[in-house]
């Protein structure tokens, strides 16, 4: 049989099916023109609630100053081959040093991309006497990193610790006969409901059972937490964190990824991280750019404080008008409507094409089925104005939903003039 007969009746499953209706359009949509609240869409101006930019550095003057400046001093070639052998630099290891203080750990490995890093920890900490215990709602990061791995995996439900107990304990059975030992993986904030990995509970459960834990703190690094340090600091377990992992990608708007932990396991990643050891080092431009993103996120607390005023201001307004939202605890916003398929692309046409909001719509198999989904990111540079024009066509394509307006009409995805 041809290795490529199958492609066809995949491309009718999970999210490859959208291909067919809304490619460029709900799939591969283009966002073009400068950073921020305001882009374009289509060749049309919208409100943008998509992007991970939570403290509004993708286009902050200093950030692009320092990129700018980098790339024309260094180039995207510096330093040439894998960090290990050639592509070592101070710029590097003082990232290394400043992120570590700031996640309160003892050293930092800086790593070339989120995805690939944890794909890369999660086999070179585990072998096959060990056992994964991780939570159902993990990142598909985790999951492929845990795929590499020789070690047994039990998963719980989602945040509940008497299954997580239970979980704890079948494991310590397994690893009392093997001589291996257990790593709890959880994210701190959980990126499509917005709810926390429940830490302080987890940590407690240290008392019982020889574990460690591995964090994926994406959404919650530079947003959770006094000082933006994470998840661990809001829940004040931030110590009993044994490997703190994050990428770039979020707060500080930017391609990369580091973990942190004690200087004796962050030493040994160095040397057994198949992902950063065989790929070139991060551009030079890349870590000067990701120096100055930690120095604002260190020193610009309003920053944070902006985001946190916003947020408030968009979820109370949204639940003041009967909208669920669900259990998020962080800046990660959804907002769960009734409805099918056909009229979640009604929807989100209808926000982009006749309100220009431009959100992302979920449904099943992320959500439930009869669940629709839209997902909004709040960031500092969002303001009062953008909540309450927001709020008003979130109004007015809820009580289409709820009168049945959509039900029955075939979408035709694409800019209509308004």
């Amino acid at each position: 049989m041809d290795v490529f007969s199958k492609i066809d009746t995949l491309m009718q499953t999970d999210l490859a099916k959208y291909a067919a209706v809304g490619h460029g359009y709900l799939s591969f949509p283009k966002l073009e023109g400068e950073i921020g609240t305001r882009m374009h869409f289509q060749g049309k101006e919208v409100l943008c609630w998509s992007l991970n930019n939570y403290l509004g550095l993708a286009n902050h003057p200093e950030v692009r100053k320092a990129d700018a400046d980098a790339a024309a001093q260094y180039g995207l070639a510096a330093p040439m081959g894998s960090r290990m052998l050639t592509g070592n630099t101070n710029y590097h290891e003082q990232f290394e040093r400043d992120a570590s203080e700031f996640v309160q750990k003892e050293d930092t490995f800086l790593l070339n991309y989120g995805y690939q890093g944890i794909l890369s920890i999660i086999p070179a900490i585990t072998d096959r006497r060990d056992v994964i215990v991780y939570d159902q709602l993990s990142h598909a990061c985790i999951i492929d990193g845990m795929m590499l791995s020789l070690a047994k995996r039990f998963v719980y439900a989602h945040n509940d610790m008497a299954q997580l107990e239970d979980r704890l304990q079948k494991a310590m059975r397994i690893t009392e006969q093997t001589g291996g030992g257990i790593l709890l993986i959880t994210e701190g904030v959980f990126g499509m409901k917005g709810d926390t990995g429940k830490l302080d509970e987890i940590c407690k459960l240290k008392e019982k059972y020889p574990f460690r834990i591995l964090l994926d703190d994406a959404h919650g690094f530079g947003v959770m937490g006094k000082t933006g340090a994470g998840t661990g600091e809001h829940l004040g377990v931030q110590d009993q964190i044994d490997l703190y992992f994050t990428t770039f990608a979020k707060s500080m708007a930017l391609i990369g990824a580091f973990v942190s932990g004690e200087r004796k396991i962050i030493q040994f990643l160095r040397y057994n991280l198949r992902s950063q050891i065989y790929a070139k080092s991060m551009p030079m431009p890349i870590v000067i750019g990701a120096l100055k993103r930690l120095e604002l996120l260190r020193t610009r607390p309003e920053l944070r404080e902006n985001l946190w005023n916003v947020v408030r201001n968009l979820q109370n307004g949204l639940k003041d008008r009967g909208f669920d939202i669900g259990i998020t605890n962080s800046p990660v916003t959804p907002v769960y409507m009734k409805g099918t398929d056909i009229e979640a692309m009604h929807v989100v046409r209808d926000l982009r094409e006749i309100h220009r909001v431009f959100v992302s719509g979920v449904t099943y198999p992320v959500v439930e089925k009869g669940v629709i989904m839209l997902r909004l990111i709040p960031t500092a540079i969002h303001t009062q104005a953008d909540i309450d024009y927001t709020l008003k066509a979130f109004e007015d394509i809820a009580q289409k939903l709820q009168t049945g307006y959509y039900a029955g009409k075939m979408p035709v995805l694409g800019s209509i003039e308004q």
